[in-house]
């Protein structure tokens, strides 16, 4: 009898610390965010998210790769969003190929840009002007990854404006890593540019003009995600979908994700303490 009464008390226990484990597993979701390496407002806006779903009670990876994976990945489920697809010129090809299979959850900057990029002390303002003045441009446009959405509205360019300059796939870092050469030693150079970018805020740069329209007009910043993600877990879209930053927010958390090195969650959790008011304003009621 004692026996059999050992027997009960010891599966009882077993049915409540199972039911414990299985508690704390529904507690802890998952979550997958993805950015490209070198694009600044990507991981700057990726790092601030992990940390919000991280104090919420998720366990958040992310994964840097080619926006083009990404984009891939994104519509297998393997990743659940991406916080840097510029619409409608940038990225706009890459979204229409993977059709019903991703989704928009929202804008989370209004005032993009991208183009041809010079140092304020360069005397020509018109891509027109380009051909005129190669040989002071070494003969090349500075470009990023050749898989980039600004790449190809590029070559778009080139070829619009019949223009004699090669252009020359590099990365994000690399291309910077020009651009503060050539302002150092005041040389001419032209790189593929965007904002927002912490540049603008360490360099005098301009735009070129683009009489042609060949970038477009002004971009917006959205975050997508795979499709089922709203579903599955309506928080987290919710939370995505929520993150907005104007100019100056933007601006200010470039520019010190920009001195990072290395250290990008913890300059996140400071700029998040420092903007409580705003981050709060994201959160799901």
């Amino acid at each position: 009898m004692k026996l059999k009464s050992l027997v009960i008390v010891i599966a009882a226990l077993m049915a409540v610390f199972a039911g414990c484990k299985t508690e704390t597993a529904e507690e802890t979701k998952e979550i997958t965010l993805a950015y490209v390496e070198g694009w600044a407002e990507g991981p700057a806006m990726t790092y601030v998210m992990k940390d919000m779903l991280e104090s919420s009670g998720y366990s958040v990876t992310v994964q840097k790769a080619a926006v083009d994976l990404i984009f891939a990945s994104m519509a297998r489920g393997d990743v659940d969003a991406f916080m840097d697809t510029w619409m409608p010129v940038t990225h706009g090809e890459k979204v229409k190929k993977f059709g019903e299979k991703i989704v928009k959850l929202g804008t989370n900057y209004d005032s993009a840009r991208i183009g041809l990029v010079v140092p304020q002390y360069v005397t020509i303002d018109s891509i027109t002007e380009l051909n005129d003045n190669a040989e002071k441009f070494n003969g090349r446009i500075v470009g990023i990854d050749s898989g980039a959405g600004i790449m190809k509205k590029t070559q778009e360019a080139t070829e619009s404006y019949g223009l004699k300059l090669e252009l020359m796939p590099s990365s994000g870092v690399a291309m910077l890593s020009e651009l503060q050469k050539a302002i150092g030693e005041n040389n001419w150079i032209v790189v593929t540019g965007w904002s927002p970018h912490f540049k603008f805020a360490r360099w005098e740069l301009k735009y070129l003009e683009d009489p042609k329209g060949t970038y477009g007009e002004t971009e917006t910043i959205e975050t997508w995600a795979r499709q089922g993600l709203e579903t599955d877990d309506p928080f987290a879209a919710e939370l995505l979908a929520n993150f907005t930053l104007d100019d100056s927010q933007m601006s200010d958390l470039l520019l010190k994700m920009s001195e990072a090195k290395g250290n990008e969650a913890a300059v996140a959790k400071q700029w998040i303490a420092d903007n409580k008011a705003l981050v709060d304003s994201f959160m799901p009621k």
